[in-house]
């Protein structure tokens, strides 16, 4: 698995963190606790371009995550924000690998008993697609942009989520492939900038 450069030190990042410490705190664990995170947060960690505020993520056993609990943090633009736990989030309501929580990705937090994996970037993309709306396709495109995934990963393992998806798949199929234009709109977009910049540039002469 390659190393990821995750960015950590992001007022969210480190809200998020805190909010980890304090859940351990609130719960008494004992116990080693596993949380796959997915979602903004997740995006946030690879590409520090998504700010977003609330966690999804789901975990390694039966938790009863406080309602008050939250953490509140100063952004860049001097606003402040709470990071809180999304309680809607499931992993069972759209389209998602079977292998998706083998195949994530660990993050050490420095905690005593949580242990932090986040969903592997095409993971992340792929889980993006079911609902498709303006957010999902901007971090899509991130996540291409960072050099995370691509279109064929992407497709590739779309089609692998579908064969354990059980309901119409007509709809899916549709954002997959929008998913995909996407994808391969980051990566010209991505070759176009690498030649901007290889390119000489003009020295005036005459």
């Amino acid at each position: 698995m390659p190393d990821f450069d995750f960015h950590l030190d992001s007022p969210i990042a480190r809200g998020m963190r805190e909010f980890f410490r304090l859940l351990e705190v609130r719960l008494e664990l004992d116990r080693p606790l596993t949380i796959f995170l997915a979602g903004g947060m997740a995006v946030h960690l690879y590409t520090a371009k998504r700010v977003t505020t609330d966690i999804d993520a789901e975990f390694s056993a039966r938790v009863v995550v406080p309602s008050d609990l939250c953490v509140q943090v100063n952004l860049p633009d001097g606003s402040t924000e709470d990071i809180y736990f999304d309680s809607n989030f499931s992993t069972t309501l759209g389209l998602i690998h079977e292998n998706y929580q083998d195949d994530s990705v660990p993050v050490d937090l420095g905690l005593q008993h949580i242990t932090l994996r986040v969903l592997s970037p095409v993971d992340l993309a792929v889980s993006k697609i079911s609902r498709l709306a303006d957010p999902d396709k901007e971090d899509i495109r991130d996540l291409v942009l960072a050099g995370l995934t691509g279109a064929d990963e992407i497709a590739a393992r779309a089609e692998e989520a579908l064969g354990s998806y059980i309901g119409n798949t007509s709809s899916l199929r549709f954002n997959i492939r929008n998913a995909i234009e996407i994808a391969r709109k980051a990566e010209k977009d991505c070759r176009a900038e690498a030649e901007r910049q290889t390119r000489p540039t003009d020295t005036g002469k005459s």
